[in-house]
């Protein structure tokens, strides 16, 4: 933001005598100097362009002497910066990529999607901001970024680079069968263990990468819908290990279970949606969340989950303490030389082409 001033005001002061002197000046040249019987005829007489230019000699000195005040009063122009010691919070995403991450239960304007998509988005509207969501970003915050299904997969590392998370959360999928030419998937072990949910192994690998972390807070925020049927590390012996650290976990349950509609292929090629069963441990997911002291939250449509993000924005506060200062240029130079300049050429003129005998 730009700003403008002056450094000694008072010298402005000046300008009221010089109007004074200028409005008397005005006066008298209205004030007849010569008494005529008749002025009819140096009415008609024509007024030269030299005429017009010497009418204008004395106010040439007047503007000379305000430009020059104006100089000693030593205009500037600056810049307002703030610069800001910030408390930042180290944030580690846990994303669920699990098989059940396909169910089509949750909607984006009126459009049937996934719930990993809906997840992607209102992370991405958390960390980057949405100011129609009433979130203003994590813009101080060390954010990663932990994908995982039947295995934990580090994404990203801590970073302020948002907008390249952004990137890689927008990249993050459920795993695909991979097919070979006589439609046999050639990935079978490895697509069957990435349908499965390792929570534990998740919450492990997020304690790890932050136990680290210079950060005054250190957050988990941990996205799934289903239980923990995965993988070495027990959810319970994961959250043992984020109180340890002082890490707190933030749950946030997808969905809930039952039947949920799953994007499927008849046999006449076509995609449908076939409801299939869900499991959902909300009960894990509580305790994790309460025994680290964060919160567990349930969101079972979009609308809710955006509110999810709105309390944890609220209660994961980034402290920031900042100084605002101004660095002003001085800009008297131009007045200064403009009003030397016009005493010059006043100077000049009257010395030469407008010069008068007593």
């Amino acid at each position: 933001m730009t700003g403008f001033q002056f450094q000694d005001p008072l010298w402005l002061l000046l300008l009221l005598p010089l109007a004074l002197a200028a409005v008397w000046a005005v006066y008298r040249r209205r004030r007849a100097a010569v008494l005529f019987s008749d002025v009819t005829i140096p009415r008609a007489l024509p007024v030269t362009m030299a005429l017009r230019v010497k009418r204008l000699l004395p106010w040439m000195g007047f503007l000379a002497i305000a430009a020059l005040i104006v100089a000693l009063a030593r205009p500037q122009q600056g810049r307002d910066k703030e610069y800001f010691t910030t408390e930042g919070i180290a944030i580690e995403m846990c994303l669920d990529r699990s098989g059940s991450m396909q169910a089509m239960d949750f909607g984006i304007d009126d459009e049937r999607v996934d719930r990993l998509t809906v997840c992607k988005e209102t992370f991405n509207d958390f960390v980057l901001g949405n100011k129609e969501k009433n979130l203003p970003g994590r813009r101080d915050d060390q954010v990663g970024l932990i994908a995982f299904g039947g295995y934990a997969d580090d994404k990203c590392p801590l970073t302020l680079d948002h907008g390249v998370l952004e990137e890689i959360v927008d990249k993050t999928e459920v795993a695909r069968p991979v097919y070979d030419d006589q439609g046999r998937i050639i990935n079978q072990k490895l697509f069957e263990e990435e349908q499965l949910t390792a929570i534990g192994d998740a919450i492990a690998m997020a304690v790890d990468r932050l136990k680290d972390a210079e950060a005054k807070s250190k957050v988990i925020i941990l996205l799934s819908d289903g239980s923990n049927n995965a993988g070495v590390v027990l959810p319970e012996e994961a959250a043992a290990a984020a109180k340890a650290h002082e890490i707190k976990i933030y749950t946030i349950g997808i969905g809930s279970a039952g039947m949920a509609p799953f994007p499927a292929i008849d046999p006449s090629g076509k995609k449908v949606l076939v409801m299939q069963p869900v499991e959902f441990d909300e009960q894990t997911l509580a305790m994790m969340a309460d025994v680290t002291g964060g919160k567990y939250f349930n969101a079972r449509s979009t609308e809710a989950l955006e509110e999810v993000y709105a309390e944890i924005d609220q209660l994961e506060k980034t402290k920031n303490e900042g100084l605002i200062f101004t660095q002003y240029r001085d800009l008297y130079r131009y007045p200064t030389f403009a009003g030397l300049g016009l005493l010059l050429l006043g100077i000049v003129l009257v010395s030469t082409r407008f010069r008068s005998l007593p």
